[in-house]
């Protein structure tokens, strides 16, 4: 397990995420950093990056496309 809080950011790859592009919204994703993925406001680059464990990632991704947060 990756300690979240030690993770660097200096070699993160950033990429719109594929739904931000359709929809105006602003997300980019790093998921070059081994054992984590980290999400910025690619508006605000410098406000920081969540980041989280893969397994988490993968579990909300899995949520959102369920329909979940839907409102």
């Amino acid at each position: 397990m990756t300690d979240q809080s030690q993770v660097s950011l200096a070699e993160a790859i950033w990429r719109k995420a594929s739904l931000s592009v359709h929809n105006g919204g602003c997300v980019e994703v790093a998921a070059n950093i081994p054992g984590v993925m980290a999400v910025r406001d690619s508006k605000h680059p410098e406000g920081g990056a969540h980041v989280v464990g893969r397994a988490a990632f993968a579990s909300f991704l899995a949520d959102v496309k369920g329909g979940r947060y839907d409102i």
